[in-house]
């Protein structure tokens, strides 16, 4: 039925306001074939793509200007949308794939993980408090 409303030529503005960048049958992505100007009718016609963001889901999208919003402050999108750190980290990194890109993982250079290793056992163990540790992992110390 979709497919159908397309093709006679439905505005999609009609379909919920969004420009569609995939097709809701095959999942391909599409292409603009005619830009018109509303005001004088001036009309280019071609095969225009429409960009890396049309890539997005609605939901990934969202997700993207929050992140913009927030100024790429990961803490401030964990307030703004009521998730944890690492759930920010996957859906960005869903996101950069989203659009094309690849994501490259976290290295840790092995003295920065095995000081971070001692920190946290000096805690578990008593010897410092949640602050001094806090502080020494932040590199104040």
């Amino acid at each position: 039925m979709l497919r159908n409303i397309l093709r006679r030529g439905t505005r999609l503005e009609e379909e919920g306001g969004r420009v569609l960048g995939r097709c809701p049958v095959c999942g391909g992505e599409f292409a603009v074939i005619r830009l018109e100007c509303p005001n004088c009718g001036t009309a280019l016609e071609g095969r225009f793509t429409l960009g890396r963001f049309y890539r997005l889901s609605p939901e990934q999208l969202q997700f993207v200007e929050t992140f913009i919003k927030c100024e790429g402050r990961i803490n401030r999108v964990e307030e703004e949308l009521g998730i944890s750190y690492p759930t920010v980290r996957s859906r960005l990194e869903e996101a950069i794939r989203a659009l094309g890109y690849q994501v490259e993982e976290e290295k840790v250079e092995q003295p920065v993980a095995d000081r971070r290793k001692e920190i946290l056992d000096q805690l578990s163990q008593g010897k410092i408090n949640a602050e001094e540790a806090a502080r020494l992992l932040r590199g104040e110390g």
